[in-house]
Order: C-alpha cells, then structure tokens, then sequence
C-alpha cells in the first residue's frame, strides 16, 4: 500500500507553540504540518531561551483541528507506535528533500 503524503507549508510569519512538559514549558517553532495514511501530524523545533534551536532537533506529534470550530486549539497527540513514528520521520526527511530541492530551482 503507497502512503499518502501530503505536506502543508507554514507561510509568513513563524509559528510558535508552548509545550507543558513534565519538566516545564518549552517553546517550538512550527515547522510544517505532515499528512500520512490520511492523519496530520506536526513537526515541532524545540527553541532555546533565545530562540534558537542549535542542534536541528524535530518533534513529531500527531494533531487535530477541529473542524465546527476553527478557533479552538488543535490537539497534539503523542505518537506511541514506533512504526508510525519512523512513517512520520520518513515523510518528514521526504518533505526536506522537496524543500531543498525547491531552492535549487
């Protein structure tokens, strides 16, 4: 069975989101949003106390809108299954090779 995937690009200003971690809060910068075997997911940067994220790490969540109402939070939903996980990485590292090879062109 082919995957599905579909990439949503973040335009414009860079999108943050705050995590409630069980150590504290930790801000991250919306890098896209992932669509794989007909689920979204989100992939996430944590950032530094300056903003900055040094060492390229993703976080990967799967998330949810909800579709009655538009101003409601999306839900992040912590991926549990290693399977998925790996199928969101590889549709992740897929989606940064279209993007380099988009600033070729």
């Amino acid at each position: 069975m082919a995957d599905e995937n579909k990439y949503e690009e973040i335009q414009g200003e860079e999108m943050t989101v705050t995590l409630e971690l069980d150590d504290g809060s930790v801000d991250c910068a919306v890098v896209t949003i992932i669509t794989v075997e007909d689920k979204d997911y989100i992939a996430l940067m944590p950032l530094d106390e300056n903003g900055e994220n040094e060492d390229g790490e993703v976080w990967f969540y799967g998330y949810k809108e909800n579709p009655d109402d538009p101003n409601e939070e999306p839900e992040l939903i912590y991926i549990e299954d290693d399977a998925e996980y790996e199928k969101v990485e590889e549709a992740f590292d897929e989606y940064l090779d279209n993007c380099e090879f988009d600033e070729l062109i």
